[in-house]
């Protein structure tokens, strides 16, 4: 017989993952002050609004298709909008921030369905890790987008 992971180990590991990604840098994959909010918090609306190339979605699309695949995953919705999730335009600061502030609600939903979750199945799992995934390759897209307008 396998032996069995206990619910807090699986717990503690997906929320210090997520945290550092997301918020506050628990010296796992990231630098410090790397984290995707530290990281929005020095991207200004204008930056936010030019295309990073002329293959590229600007900054704002990316928070917001980021947005969208994580509220899709805690809705288990079959919402397919996915190109609609990238139709983002210019934004001004108010825009820019409430596109932050949605981010934020969405990745708070998550800390607190992982810190309480108890049935951690292969299906569950499997969505933790893409979606830590997804947000970090999202992370990694806008943080190499800022290098590229600010250069």
């Amino acid at each position: 017989m396998a032996a069995q992971i206990p619910v807090e180990t699986v717990r503690h590991s997906l929320l210090a993952l997520w945290e550092e990604i997301t918020s506050h840098v628990n010296n796992f994959v990231l630098d410090e002050g790397t984290s995707l909010f530290e990281t929005l918090a020095d991207i200004t609306a204008e930056e936010a609004s030019r295309p990073v190339s002329k293959q590229s979605a600007n900054l704002a699309a990316q928070v917001n298709h980021t947005r969208f695949y994580i509220d899709c995953l805690l809705t288990q919705s079959e919402n397919n909008d996915w190109d609609g999730s990238w139709q983002v335009g210019p934004v001004d600061d108010a825009a820019w921030q409430e596109l932050i502030a949605r981010l934020r609600a969405s990745v708070e939903q998550v800390t607190q369905f992982m810190q309480t979750f108890e049935a951690w199945d292969e299906r569950y799992l499997g969505g933790a890790i893409a979606l830590i995934a997804h947000t970090s390759y999202h992370l990694g897209e806008i943080r190499q987008g800022i290098g590229v307008l600010r250069s």
